[in-house]
């Protein structure tokens, strides 16, 4: 199973693309960030974020989609901003029949290192280790999105073992 995880922000959004190539087993595709211009007007922001992700998904055909969901922020300016930016990634994935899966940057750090209060450092590690990786993924927002995609393989894992 192919995922696309989303690391949601309008200056900066990541992306990362995640498969199981046998049980446990997990393979980096792509992964990397989706920018715009800080000069740029907002609409035209959303717009360039929403044409760049619909080019990924029908590039690499994600089979499903992680997106970390909005937590309280205390800059509203900044909360505001990604919730645009995450309602412009859960348009363009409508549009393209995948229905993305939630997780908070809690449940991300659990099924990444297995400890919810893991620091930022820690779960890159980790998501270098369980990729195989030589290096930790960068920039750091492309790291986050790796993470969600990893989160929704262990969680889609865990799920159908407990259905059985």
């Amino acid at each position: 199973m192919l995922v696309l995880g989303v690391d949601p922000g309008t200056a900066t959004t990541g992306y990362g693309l995640v498969t199981e190539t046998e049980p446990g087993d997990l393979k980096a595709v792509d992964f990397g960030v989706i920018t715009t211009p800080a000069g740029m007007p907002t609409a035209d922001r959303l717009v360039a974020l929403h044409k760049q992700l619909t080019e990924i998904v029908q590039l690499h055909c994600p089979h499903s989609c992680a997106v970390e969901k909005l937590f309280f922020q205390r800059n509203v300016a900044t909360a505001m901003a990604v919730g645009e930016a995450r309602g412009v990634i859960l348009l363009t994935l409508a549009e393209a029949g995948i229905s993305p899966v939630e997780y908070t940057p809690m449940e991300v750090k659990m099924a990444v290192t297995g400890f919810g209060a893991a620091d930022k450092r820690q779960v890159q590690q980790m998501t270098k280790i369980l990729l195989g990786l030589r290096d930790i993924p960068r920039p750091d927002d492309a790291a986050d999105a790796l993470a969600l995609a990893i989160c929704h393989l262990h969680s889609a894992r865990l799920k159908a073992l407990t259905s059985r």
